[in-house]
């Protein structure tokens, strides 16, 4: 059983999607990885902000509680998540300051928006090509924007070691997408948690 639960976190649907979903919304170390990569990301009034693979909309939350003026975009090829998360930002969203969309990054940008911060939390591995994903998400970022990737292993028995493995990739693949200015933050959880950013 439980290993089926576990690849619903990669696309969650049905009656075992809403288990990987309220995981998802109620794990204390989702919940604190969450926070953590949107505070990194110094989100001010006025930007326009993008999370790829919002899930149940945790971090929208967060960042649209500091993009008080701008505006929060979330997308996430999970219906069932899409859902949670309008739910779970049903406020914001009737107050015009969150919008959450189904689909993938190629969805977030064909809506024609320019974006100040641009993130995404443990789902980078699941993307096809996230070379030329992270490559396009920077050609609608504004000059001087904030892209982050923020990952902790959640495999049976994953170590600090296998975050840093991960957050390795990133860099290069930040790198090989044109960010500069690359920095690398840590969260200590078990294993912990790491960030990395770069500038568009």
């Amino acid at each position: 059983m439980r290993n089926l639960v576990v690849r619903q976190f990669e696309n969650p649907s049905g009656l075992l999607g809403r288990m990987a979903g309220w995981i998802m919304a109620h794990r204390e170390s989702n919940r604190r990885r969450n926070g953590w990569a949107v505070s990194l990301l110094g989100i001010e009034p006025h930007h326009q902000v993008l999370e790829l693979g919002c899930g149940p909309g945790i971090a929208l939350e967060h960042a649209a509680k500091r993009a008080t003026e701008g505006r929060v975009v979330g997308v996430d090829h999970s219906e069932l998540m899409v859902k949670v998360a309008c739910r779970h930002n049903a406020e914001a969203i009737r107050n015009g300051r969150v919008e959450v969309l189904h689909g993938t990054a190629q969805t977030a940008l064909e809506r024609g928006m320019r974006f100040d911060r641009v993130f995404a939390v443990n789902v980078v591995q699941f993307w096809d090509s996230p070379q030329n994903t992270l490559r396009a998400l920077r050609d609608v970022m504004t000059p001087g924007g904030t892209m982050a990737i923020a990952f902790q292993p959640r495999n049976k028995g994953a170590t600090d070691e296998d975050a840093w493995r991960g957050a390795e990739r990133h860099r290069q693949l930040l790198a090989q997408a044109g960010f500069h200015d690359l920095r690398t933050e840590t969260l200590k959880l078990e294993p912990m948690v790491i960030c990395v950013l770069g500038r568009a």
